[in-house]
């Protein structure tokens, strides 16, 4: 990754092969009317990358899903999908895996046999080992007999590029920050299977949606080196597609344009729900039952019936552009017409709080008897607005995922179970669970005496009454401490997982601080964060990543001095929650199902020498370093690779001193991924402009309430009110959609 002047591969001429500059492609120079022949140029000694390597959350894809043979991955997605609620893992994201990893597959077989131009069996296999009616199906006509084989014309070694690049697009459209993870690990054919399509074919949609993504730029230049109109001609030939709205509004958030970028979102979101399909409720519940029965295996799920994750995808990303927004309007609303920032002048940021512990009995943010600008009060109204709208969005996503606080036990181990024998392939894979859904007309889906919960409900008013205790932590510890045996319990805390689930979880923190929510309701939410971010596990395909958001939440705590008085450290607080442990003769525990499963790879791939271990690390670093929203300049690049080369060292100590789970030691079994939480020292403007919010923004009245003021009988509407980019109509701050707590 990031090296310049990679070679071709054998058999592609120089007419073929475009150059890693990102302006000077020979697509560039053929078509120069198409949209990707313009940037400016670049020097030749910069780094330069494909643009897709710059996505922001690519670390949160990690994972051994990258490396998990296919049939065995979508074995594990059926069993995941059979399970009662609250399954392990979103659905939705994982039949997303499965079929980016055979479209990326079958992309990179296409797109290297065609560079190569030869259809020998011996290639065939070495790099792809496709099935040889497969390749006979493409009208390639191997001659076994020869030890060179047939050579493909090249109308034919087109072709397989073109049907290389519509798979490459379809992936990308289902997600491109999973697929942008994907075709890293792949060959670097696939960086320029587009641009060679594009040469003949300069007005292919899905070549130049794919060339748009592998396009090579220079290294943190992208929004300085994109050009939107290959995006704007792809959304003109195919305006009932959500996606490349999506990939617009992402960009646009690079370039800063975040309202542009709220805008498309909206689109977005507006088309999706336009073409998904309906469902009446309890079908999937119904459809689950009719398939599965009680038979033993769990049969293979049409991929019509897959569940779509574009609309959680859309919902995250347009509630982040509003969040940006509420920060960006913070300045303006605090600053007065001087320039000079309101209240008593210390912002805080670059050192210690002048104004002590911030508590709620603060009333205004200006000094004296100064009475606060228009400007001021605009951009303060501003600032709640998008903060809201940025909440309901986010509430919105977590009512995709659920929690149950008493899941039994015997049903997490029992898909360990399946994913142990399914991925080690010792036996026949693990048939349909005992626990899978027997009552169609279930609310959960499963015949389990357990209870269920959106997400969404654990933030309401009114939370759930039986919930466990939380934190209990140090109880917790001192039981399993003194008596393993006494600590195991028959259920367990459950919570689905998803990628992005984490950070969405601190952002909305962030939001009602911006909100000014009571600091008794932000202390229950914040405690409640806790509790799921230390549940959240992607055990069987997703590792750990840093959350952007996390970090911002814990040094918006920090610098405001637990202003709500959390009664532990945030690190403390969202530790991961002790794995259960059934007591079974039988079965195998979740612990030992866990430290199983963690050799999925390693059992499979060659033995790790220590130069390649550094190396992976150093690439691993430079793609986390790229997509941190900390990282600005060069000198916080370096320093963010040198962290995570740091930890990443330290972990690998860790783990080869021997500490892995044990069931009967006195520290709690490690989950499978862990984030522990270690950030280097990078204040981002985000976490600025949040602390300063707290100790300069003057409270507003029954703010956090959930109650609204009644709407005089006329009343002038500012510009800031007329002003709706969640529905593009005029709508005032008193008809916001009203949010709880």
């Amino acid at each position: 990754m990031g090296k310049k002047g990679k070679k071709s591969a054998p058999g592609d001429s120089p007419a073929e092969t475009t150059q890693p500059s990102p302006l000077n492609s020979t697509a560039a120079k053929k078509n120069k009317g198409s949209p990707a022949a313009t940037a400016p140029t670049v020097s030749s000694s910069a780094l330069v990358i494909c643009r897709n390597k710059h996505w922001r959350y690519i670390s949160s894809f990690h994972g051994p899903w990258l490396q998990l043979p296919v049939e065995v991955l979508e074995t594990l997605a059926n069993a995941n999908y059979y399970m009662p609620l609250p399954r392990p893992v979103d659905p939705a994201v994982f039949y997303d895996l499965v079929k980016i990893r055979q479209l990326v597959d079958g992309a990179t077989e296409l797109s290297v046999r065609a560079a190569h131009g030869v259809t020998s069996l011996a290639l065939s296999n070495s790099l792809a080992g496709f099935p040889t009616h497969h390749i006979e199906a493409l009208g390639l006509g191997l001659q076994y007999g020869s030890n060179g084989g047939a050579k493909l014309s090249p109308e034919r070694r087109f072709r397989m590029r073109e049907q290389a690049t519509q798979k490459l697009s379809r992936a990308y459209r289902l997600d491109e920050i999973a697929s942008s993870v994907a075709t890293m690990q792949s060959t670097s054919t696939l960086e320029n299977v587009a641009g060679l399509v594009l040469q003949r074919s300069p007005h292919d949609p899905d070549a130049n949606y794919v060339h748009f993504f592998h396009e090579k730029i220079p290294s943190r230049q992208l929004a300085e080196c994109t050009d939107l109109r290959a995006l704007d001609m792809i959304i003109a030939q195919r305006p009932s597609d959500c996606e490349p709205l999506r990939t617009r509004a992402i960009v646009r958030m690079f370039k800063e344009d975040f309202e542009g970028a709220a805008q498309d979102l909206t689109s977005a979101l507006s088309v999706c729900r336009l073409n998904r399909p309906h469902k009446r409720p309890g079908e999937e519940s119904m459809q689950l039952e009719r398939r599965a029965g009680r038979r033993r295996d769990n049969p293979p799920l049409d991929e019509k019936d897959h569940p779509s994750s574009t609309e959680v995808q859309l919902l995250f990303q347009r509630a982040g552009c509003y969040l940006t927004l509420a920060c960006d309007y913070v300045e303006p609303a605090l600053a007065n017409d001087l320039g000079e920032p309101a209240g008593n002048g210390v912002n805080g940021v670059g050192g210690t709080n002048g104004s002590g512990p911030i508590r709620e009995g603060v009333t205004d943010g200006t000094s004296g008897d100064q009475v606060p600008t228009k400007r001021q009060l605009e951009g303060r109204k501003t600032v709640r607005l998008y903060a809201k709208r940025a909440l309901r969005d986010y509430m919105e996503y977590l009512k995709h995922f659920h929690h149950s606080p008493n899941l039994p036990i015997e049903v997490s181990d029992d898909f360990s179970r399946q994913v142990n024998q399914a991925t080690h392939r010792n036996k026949r894979h693990y048939g349909q669970s005992r626990w899978a859904s027997q009552e169609s007309n279930s609310p959960t889906g499963s015949s389990v005496g357990h209870t269920v919960y959106p997400l969404a409900t654990l933030f309401s008013a009114t939370p759930p009454a039986d919930l466990p205790p939380y934190p209990s932590n140090d109880i917790a510890c001192a039981a399993f401490a003194s008596n393993p045996v006494d600590a195991l319990e028959t259920t367990t805390e459950v919570v689905t997982y998803h990628p992005l689930l984490t950070d969405a979880l601190h952002s909305l923190l962030l939001c009602h601080t911006l909100i000014q929510t009571s600091t008794k309701e932000l202390q229950r939410h914040a405690y409640m964060v806790a509790r799921l971010a230390r549940l959240a596990d992607g055990y069987p395909v997703f590792q750990a990543s840093r959350s952007p958001a996390r970090a911002d939440w814990i040094e918006v705590l920090r610098r405001a001095e637990n202003w709500i008085e959390l009664g532990s450290s945030w690190e403390a607080l969202c530790a991961p929650a002790p794995l259960p442990i059934p007591l079974s003769a039988n079965t195998m525990s979740t612990p030992t199902a866990g430290v199983n499963a963690l050799s999925i790879t390693s059992s499979t791939s060659p033995v790790e020498t220590d130069e390649q271990r550094r190396e992976r690390i150093r690439q691993q670093a430079i793609i986390e370093a790229l997509e941190d929203e900390r990282v600005n300049d060069e000198a916080s690049f370096k320093a963010a690779i040198l962290a995570r080369q740091k930890r990443a060292e330290a972990d690998q100590t860790t783990v080869s001193g021997g500490t892995s789970p044990n069931p009967n030691s006195n520290s709690a079994p490690k989950r499978w991924a862990v984030d522990d939480g270690r950030e280097y020292p990078i204040l981002t403007e985000r976490a600025e402009a949040v602390a300063r919010w707290i100790r300069e923004a003057p409270t507003v009245s029954g703010s956090g309430s959930g109650k609204r003021k009644k709407k005089p009988a006329t009343k002038k509407v500012s510009s800031i009110e007329k002003l709706d980019l969640a529905s593009g109509r005029p709508e005032s701050m008193a008809d916001q959609v009203s949010l709880e707590a």
